[in-house]
């Protein structure tokens, strides 16, 4: 049974990819999804808040220390005595390179265009195979036009362009109003892939207290029907890579992705929930309905059920929604 799949140009034994979370914190949890047949590995995220917050940190407790005790300067330790976000996240990646036999892939989570998107180099140089782009931005502002959110994607995709030779892929929120065409824009300036879509935590109300409070709302397996509509509408109509992402549980989970074009399917909260070894059961599950269909190959059914190859390709669009509509019937009830 051949699993073998291509993603962002890396050759995978399969397309079974943890994605960002902090299971890569642990070099044994690394180990362990690599031994349960992870395909490749995308580290936990590198915040752009986290590294500009000890910047501004460090020069305010080290070079700020000598107002008014000139003869003090000398005896400030240097910045580079003392270790920081970026010194771990690499020191990791080292750790992971010099472990696993599979890809490792460092992640970048950011919304402005600084100098923090230099760090990129340092990933490179440290050996990830590849970088992944998520961009958390919510467009708050009413004023805010939708284009220059679209830009603001863009512009940081050529900037990070420019800074490494890494094939990058981009990880996007459902939240554009043309995710097609933005998709294509992201090939354009050089994105070797997408993942569909990245979730935005939304904070909740405390009625008691009446404040906000942050709470973590795991995905769940309906949440993975938006990425294969989408992933099957833009099934060979685009360049790049396609990455299904959110709500992926099980092992039928995952195939409907694969059915709709998926290249590989990200994991994240059944890990968390179920351990590594879970990751080993969906891809046993698949070999079984792979064997059960006479697939010998990923390629073999990849993409049979997207909008490129169904007959009625308007299942996809407003079809769906107005079957379910006419469909539905209420159950027998006291009112009625």
């Amino acid at each position: 049974m051949n699993l073998k799949t291509q993603w962002l140009g890396l050759h995978l034994d399969n397309p079974f990819v943890p994605s960002a979370s902090p299971l890569t914190r642990s070099l044994d949890t690394a180990r362990a999804l690599e031994d349960a047949g992870a395909g490749a590995l995308v580290m936990y995220s590198l915040f752009e808040e986290a590294i500009t917050a000890e910047e501004e940190a460090m020069v305010r407790f080290l070079h700020h220390q000598d107002h008014g005790h000139a003869e003090a300067s000398s005896s400030l330790p240097d910045h580079m005595d003392f270790p920081g976000e970026l010194d771990r996240y690499l020191e990791q990646l080292a750790a992971l390179k010099a472990s696993l036999d599979i890809p490792v892939v460092a992640s970048l989570n950011g919304v402005t265009d600084g100098g923090w998107l230099g760090i990129a180099k340092l990933l490179q140089e440290g050996g990830a195979d590849a970088l992944e782009l998520n961009v958390y931005y919510i467009a708050a502002a009413p004023w805010e036009e939708s284009r220059s959110v679209e830009q603001r994607y863009i512009d940081l995709l050529k900037h990070l362009r420019e800074e490494i030779d890494l094939p990058i892929n981009m990880k996007l929120s459902p939240f554009f109003s043309s995710i097609g065409h933005m998709v294509k824009c992201l090939e354009n300036a050089g994105a070797r892939g997408v993942s569909l879509f990245n979730r935005f935590y939304q904070p909740d109300i405390h009625i008691d207290n009446l404040q906000l409070r942050h709470r973590l709302h795991p995905s769940g397996a309906a949440d993975a029907l938006l990425s294969m509509r989408w992933i099957a509408m833009l099934y060979r109509r685009v360049g790049v890579s396609l990455g299904a992402t959110g709500g992926i549980y099980t092992a039928e989970d995952a195939i409907k992705l694969l059915l709709a074009g998926a290249d590989v399917v990200h994991l994240c909260t059944a890990l968390l929930q179920k351990g590594p070894a879970h990751l080993a059961d969906i891809i046993a599950g698949t070999r079984e309905w792979m064997e059960q269909q006479g697939f010998e190959s990923i390629d073999a059914f990849r993409g049979r059920v997207s909008q490129y190859t169904v007959t009625d390709t308007s299942a996809f669009e407003r079809t769906n929604y107005l079957h379910i509509l006419d469909g539905y019937s209420f159950r027998p009830g006291v009112w009625r």
